[in-house]
């Protein structure tokens, strides 16, 4: 009795998820009919979700470059001590029969 219920409770979770991956399947197609391209429907997620906003003057420009620039300075000054620890780590003699 336990392993017939396992096995009808099988069978829903399968055809949930069947149902669901059907429903993004058709969703992706429908988007990408809409859009005309891969990377048409990847910019206009991007835009939807504020991953990329549009630069109208040279002051947004000068500020997006700038945050950059702090992210590559903060990975650099994380990373540098690590690898120079790294670099200058002295090497184990192994021993071995002569």
């Amino acid at each position: 009795m336990g392993e017939n219920n396992n096995k009808t409770a099988g069978r829903i979770v399968l055809g949930f998820g069947a149902l669901i991956g059907l429903w993004a399947t058709a969703a992706l197609v429908g988007g990408l009919t809409q859009a005309g391209s891969v990377s048409e429907l990847a910019r206009q997620y991007m835009v939807a979700t504020g991953m990329v906003t549009p630069l109208h003057t040279l002051v947004d420009y000068y500020t997006h470059i700038k945050g950059i620039e702090y992210l590559i300075c903060v990975a650099f000054f994380v990373a540098f001590p690590a690898f120079y620890v790294y670099v200058n780590k002295e090497k184990k003699q192994a021993k071995g029969k002569v």
